[in-house]
């Protein structure tokens, strides 16, 4: 099996194998520190404006509002500190790099909404359900919420407009479904919690203020701990799948096996492993078919012009491992073998 890692340059002089300008400011990453500055911003602000109405009006929906922010402000932190340390160059022990430190702090940005954030609200919450005490100053909280309601649309609106650059035509449930940068989806899903989460708190203050029952405003703080307890869950689930390794997209896949083959030193692709090492850095591994007649110079030619396609098709490509076979007909008749790679191929592949 030929294994192909470039570090070196191609024969136009093309760097391989190594972050070029462009590519460290792939627009996702850029994309996402944006929004995240965006976020971090809005938060830190509308978190100290929460506290101040918590303290002159007692509202519990304020202080769980201003808990949330907080929350959302370390975990803005956290998606910074991970994207900074992916940026560190791979080591013997570590020879893939660190991209997937991106994976790790966003699942901790998870844990970070669900118990500060979520259970903490739903604590208060019930204690304020249980102790119902009318809110003092009504002006504060509603004024904070009208301030904090304004400053999230911002945040989200930045979300948005950076989000729109690469989702082309999905709908938003799939671009946070299938997003490799974990950045941008965290940022959405937190600063469109806080807006819902906003909305109920405003809604729980104000028939607390109408009535004149201080439940409403516990409820209010319920509802929000559930919103943020089930974000939380929806974030989880989707780094987690990021962290044990996804291929890359059916898109990308396609654009990989037009680029491997082209019919003459290579005629097909026998079965192909794609993974994900980080959001702009792909693996690539395939057992290629050559012609059973081709010398080793002329097989190894032609690996090395399969890399330069994959490559020019597809910049994310930085790793790539290609082993050269010749295709039988007798042998692929026999169905998947699922020892060929770990695995077994992909359904959409070619067995050998």
């Amino acid at each position: 099996m030929t294994h192909r890692q470039r570090t070196g340059k191609d024969r136009t002089g093309r760097q391989l194998g190594t972050k070029s300008k462009g590519q460290r400011e792939h627009m996702s990453a850029s994309g996402g520190t944006r929004a995240i500055v965006a976020a971090l911003g809005a938060n830190l602000a509308i978190a100290a404006s929460k506290f101040v109405a918590f303290a002159f009006s007692g509202s519990s929906s304020m202080l769980a509002e201003g808990v949330h922010s907080m929350a959302d402000s370390g975990n803005q932190f956290l998606l910074l500190i991970g994207g900074k340390r992916a940026q560190r160059e791979a080591t013997p022990q570590h020879p893939f790099g660190y991209g997937r430190e991106r994976y790790i702090y966003a699942f901790l940005v998870s844990i970070v909404l669900f118990s500060v954030g979520g259970m903490f609200a739903i604590y208060e919450g019930y204690e304020k359900i249980t102790h119902p005490h009318a809110i003092e100053h009504w002006y504060w909280p509603v004024g904070v919420l009208a301030f904090a309601i304004v400053a999230e649309g911002f945040s989200f609106r930045t979300a948005i407009k950076e989000s729109n650059q690469l989702r082309g035509t999905l709908s938003w449930a799939q671009f946070i479904r299938r997003a490799k940068a974990p950045e941008l989806p965290v940022v959405l899903l937190e600063d469109f919690g806080a807006l819902i989460g906003l909305l109920l708190a405003l809604g729980g203050v104000g028939l607390a203020l109408l009535t004149g029952d201080g439940v409403w405003d516990g409820i209010g703080t319920v509802c929000i701990g559930v919103l943020l307890v089930l974000i939380a869950l929806v974030l989880a689930a989707e780094t987690k799948s990021l962290l044990l390794g996804e291929a890359a997209g059916a898109d990308v896949v396609q654009q990989i096996e037009r680029a491997t083959v082209d019919g003459e030193t290579v005629t097909r692709i026998i079965h192909m492993r794609t993974l994900h090492l980080g959001p702009e850095e792909l693996l690539v591994a395939a057992k290629i078919a050559v012609r059973h007649d081709d010398t080793a110079t002329e097989v190894a030619a032609a690996i090395d012009a399969a890399e330069a396609r994959v490559r020019a098709a597809v910049p994310i490509a930085r790793v790539i491992y290609l082993e050269p076979d010749i295709y039988s007909e007798t042998e692929a008749a026999k169905g998947p073998d699922r020892e060929a790679t770990p695995g077994g191929p992909a359904p959409h592949s070619d067995s050998h």
